[in-house]
């Protein structure tokens, strides 16, 4: 299953990180500004050929917004989440790091991934 909120969420984030507007996205992609506010919050679905105006648009891949989907987007997951703590202090690192193990580990005494995520 899709999680359009993830989705949406990946989207902002490139089109922030590419510096591109909601404005200047939403007439790439051929939609309203809205649109593509609430394809962000995750309160709309795009079609498939918004979807793909979008990644045009980004000038991104589809595996790249859909990374948590596409099991062979593992690499490019793993390039994020560096990226994501590449500006990181030793201190924040350590409390990350802290964090995603406790994470992991609590999800699997829960087997969390099993019940949401079908594997």
């Amino acid at each position: 299953m899709i999680d359009y909120k993830f989705l949406g969420s990946r989207i902002r984030a490139i089109r922030l990180q590419r510096k591109i507007t909601q404005e200047k996205l939403a007439e790439a992609a051929g939609v309203g500004v809205t649109h593509i506010s609430h394809i962000e919050t995750g309160n709309s679905i795009p079609s498939l050929q918004t979807l793909v105006n979008i990644i045009n648009a980004l000038e991104c891949s589809a595996d790249e917004l859909l990374c948590i989907e596409v099991e062979q987007a593992r690499p490019f997951l793993n390039n994020w989440l560096c990226d994501i703590v590449s500006d990181c202090d030793s201190s924040e690192m350590k409390l990350i790091a802290d964090t995603v193990l406790s994470l992991k580990n609590w999800m699997r005494r829960l087997k969390i991934s099993e019940r949401h995520y079908g594997k």
